[in-house]
């Protein structure tokens, strides 16, 4: 995926997408978190994942996925939603078609953690 310097970019595209993106916001839940918090820690924390992710260092400081989106009650027509966008950034910024479907497979897998956090 272009090593760090090539998620970072993505992670920053992903990022700006994902806030201005209505549907992907129209969780009320998602809504305040992406107003309270600093689209800057958010692009971090998604950039330290993704390089974890993909074989990198274990640089990722952040919660755990389950406990990361507890309070949001993602729904699977959310997830479809963010996962649409991750997958539009990867085409946009030239990921190859290998990598590509190997890192939506690694998002793929997250489903279960993140619609299974309920409280």
């Amino acid at each position: 995926m272009g090593g760090i310097y090539g998620i970072a970019t993505a992670v920053d595209i992903l990022t700006e997408r994902l806030y201005r993106n209505a549907a992907a916001n129209s969780n009320p839940a998602v809504k305040a978190f992406h107003d309270k918090q600093g689209q800057a820690g958010f692009k971090f924390l998604v950039t330290a994942w993704s390089v974890e992710q993909t074989g990198g260092p274990k640089i990722y400081p952040g919660r755990d996925m389950t406990a990361a989106h507890a309070d949001l009650k993602v729904t699977d027509q959310e997830f479809d939603i963010v996962a649409t966008e991750i997958s539009a950034t990867l085409n946009y910024v030239g990921v190859p078609e290998k990598e590509h479907k190997e890192f939506m497979a690694i998002i793929e897998r997250y489903r279960p953690l993140v619609l299974g956090a309920r409280p």
